[in-house]
């Protein structure tokens, strides 16, 4: 009888610590948190540091205008406990995955949930599209490094003050940036200022420098305009006397240099910062760049209206 009971005691003590061994095993697990687009591998890389995994739910070289999703992304996506996704567009292939997927237990934190979105431009756009670059503005990427840090507090919240801390510390380097582009702009007359885009990504930047877009070539999202949608732009150009034409740097635009050759408007490039490798630095690097052009192009429109 004493055995049986000892035997009893030493089968539940081992049941106890190897359910307690299980459930450490488990709390110290690293998070493992998907990203759809290069700018959210840079913005949760600065929130988490080392304590989280990221993983890119599709290798880097992708063009998200037309990628269509394919078996590793399920797989992936299958290893992941959260995504971050855009969610507004832009990542719509990653929504079909999430979907088919149809995993209860995946956490998706949609980081623009917080963020005061533009509407979309361009001629063929549908009613109530909305502009889903909101990853090449400064106080939109600002928003939504918090929102993910906020979300991430409430899966996580061991690490709930790291992230936040870093948070801060990443948007810091943004408002600076902000403050240093305004600053090298001094007086600059810039209220006749006239711009076009090949695209409509760079509305979020653009209104933080009180630049309006007074034409968007692409009819929509990823769309090339037809012959007389083209004609339609350049006759806009000539009619409203545009500066600058701002087009993607790491594009095809093949219609740019038709435009230019046909309107005489000064060119600028912008980074879309969604091509190339996924990197920490990404986002400060090419908004930098980005700031850096559209200071530029603010001081020769400046110069051509002072004429």
């Amino acid at each position: 009888m004493m055995k049986s009971i000892l035997y009893v005691r030493s089968f539940v003590l081992l049941s106890l610590l190897s359910l307690f061994s299980s459930s450490a095993m488990s709390a110290t697990k690293p998070l493992v948190i998907g990203i759809t687009l290069q700018p959210y591998y840079s913005y949760v890389k600065a929130v988490v540091g080392d304590k989280a995994e990221i993983l890119p739910l599709v290798d880097a070289g992708f063009n998200p205008h037309n990628y269509l999703p394919q078996p590793n992304d399920l797989k992936r996506l299958n290893k992941m406990d959260v995504i971050v996704v855009n969610g507004i567009g832009h990542d719509d292939f990653a929504l079909k995955v999430i979907s088919a997927a149809n995993n209860s237990k995946l956490m998706v934190l949609e980081a623009n949930k917080d963020v005061p979105l533009l509407p979309a431009m361009g001629q063929s756009v549908g009613k109530g599209a909305v502009n889903p670059h909101t990853f090449v503005g400064l106080s939109t990427t600002i928003q939504k490094v918090y929102t993910i840090a906020n979300e991430l507090s409430r899966i996580d919240p061991e690490n709930a003050s790291f992230y936040r801390k870093n948070a801060r510390k990443y948007a810091k380097k943004f408002r600076l940036m902000k403050r240093d582009a305004m600053l090298s702009l001094g007086e600059l007359d810039t209220a006749g200022m006239k711009v076009a885009t090949t695209h409509n990504a760079y509305g979020y930047i653009l209104q933080e420098f009180g630049v309006d877009v007074a034409a968007v070539i692409e009819p929509a999202h990823g769309v090339e305009p037809s012959a007389s949608q083209l004609q339609g732009t350049i006759e806009k150009i000539r009619e409203s006397d545009i500066d600058v034409l701002f087009y993607e740097l790491n594009m095809p635009n093949r219609f740019v240099d038709t435009i230019e050759e046909a309107t005489g408007v000064q060119l600028y490039r912008f980074s879309h910062m969604t091509h190339g490798p996924y990197e920490d630095n990404k986002v400060e690097i090419e908004m930098k760049s980005n700031l850096d052009t559209l200071i530029e192009a603010m001081k020769f429109a400046a110069d051509k209206d002072a004429k």
